[in-house]
């Protein structure tokens, strides 16, 4: 059993960095999703697609409830600041970076003090949330030959970066009947979040009226915008969270005017929320569209915190392999689905959506005996 996991941890690796090799910007799954199924279908692992989602199951037992795990092969765009080719890295350049980040202490729990060509995978996706990916199918394909409770179903979902109706947010209505609980696969260090905030994004517009600068006419919409964003700075949510703490709120974005010499008739701005369980988002945006003159219109209200229920079998199962737990400040496909979930997977939040993102294979390697280990006591 040892040997096969140590086959599963190498191919894992590999179709990791296979992946890698593909861009797949939300909206652009395509590609990396045809390149996954074939090597499932390679490998013997049953599968069908929905879009650019991949769904395998294997049902031991019908009585029996199913586990979910579920991960998301979308990225974000790169960064035009990366030290190495995010797709095709020269991995020896990629380690002397990483090394170095080690060394300056940019990289909080590293489980390695450097990094070399042999023990990272590195490139755009591969921490978020390629890890996962690949670490899931690992899982399920140590699983599929065994008589296990619970079920497992592996889901591989689309266009979770930019929350599109096409990923779990379409997809979770034609497969909920199926799933009693679920692991959603992020970058926690293996560490389970058992609460996560939601996100609330508003656009604000503020409107005055535009008039010529040099002889003070009009009224300007930046002072009014200004106005509303210090009081939206200074503005504190009374319910806090046992969980989560306070709700989270930033202004940050500000546009306005289109001549030096013109008083701007409006200025619009974004504030980005992240709201506990506490609060509905139509009350947050209630409770701000009475201390602003800016008009206030939330871009999606269906983006909601999530919790991890009372008495959950995962809270227990974590407690009991004495894996610590947390609250997470990021957002996931966590949000789409309402079944009993953790959140839980290889790498490192604070390496997403940043410059020379990379996995260690040891992260990939305890991912992989984590998860079979948490089944296995589930």
């Amino acid at each position: 059993m040892k040997d096969n996991i140590q086959i599963l941890i190498s191919e894992s690796v590999e179709l990791l960095k296979e992946m890698v090799a593909i861009p797949s910007v939300s909206f652009s799954e395509a590609d990396v999703c045809t390149l996954i199924s074939s090597w499932l279908t390679e490998k013997g692992v049953e599968h069908r697609r929905d879009g650019n989602n991949l769904i395998a199951e294997h049902i031991s037992n019908p009585d029996s409830p199913t586990l979910m795990l579920c991960a998301h092969i979308d990225t974000v765009a790169a960064s035009n600041e990366y030290s190495f080719d995010p797709h095709k890295p020269d991995y020896i350049k990629a380690a002397e970076t990483i090394s170095s980040y080690i060394a300056e202490g940019k990289i909080p729990e590293a489980p390695c003090s450097q990094a070399t060509p042999e023990n990272i995978v590195a490139g755009l996706g591969s921490n978020d949330d390629g890890a996962s990916v690949v670490s899931m199918i690992a899982v399920f394909r140590y699983f599929k030959s065994m008589t296990v409770s619970p079920n497992i179903m592996l889901v591989l979902s689309c266009e979770e970066e930019r929350s599109g109706i096409n990923g779990m947010t379409g997809l979770w209505h034609r497969i909920k009947d199926k799933v009693d609980y679920a692991i959603v696969g992020e970058p926690t260090g293996m560490k389970a979040a058992t609460a996560e905030r939601g996100l609330l994004v508003i656009d604000a517009s503020a409107h005055g009226i535009s008039g010529h600068a040099a002889r003070n006419e009009g009224l300007n919409a930046i002072h009014i915008a200004l106005e509303d964003i210090e009081r939206l700075r200074t503005h504190e949510f009374t319910k806090i969270s046992p969980r989560m703490g306070k709700v989270n709120l930033n202004v940050t974005q500000i546009n306005a005017g289109t001549a030096h010499n013109v008083i701007p008739d409006l200025c619009t701005f974004v504030i980005d929320i992240r709201p506990t369980e506490q609060y509905s988002n139509e009350e947050i945006l209630k409770e701000l569209q009475g201390i602003c003159r800016s008009e206030l219109k939330a871009r999606n209200l269906s983006n909601l915190s999530s919790a991890t229920k009372e008495g959950s079998i995962l809270q227990d199962t974590a407690d009991r392999l004495g894996i610590d737990t947390f609250s997470s400040p990021t957002t996931s496909d966590w949000m789409r689905i309402d079944c009993d979930a953790i959140k839980m997977g290889p790498g490192n939040s604070s390496r997403s959506h940043k410059k020379d993102e990379f996995v260690f294979v040891k992260e990939i390697e305890d991912g992989i005996k984590t998860y079979i280990e948490f089944i296995e006591n589930l």
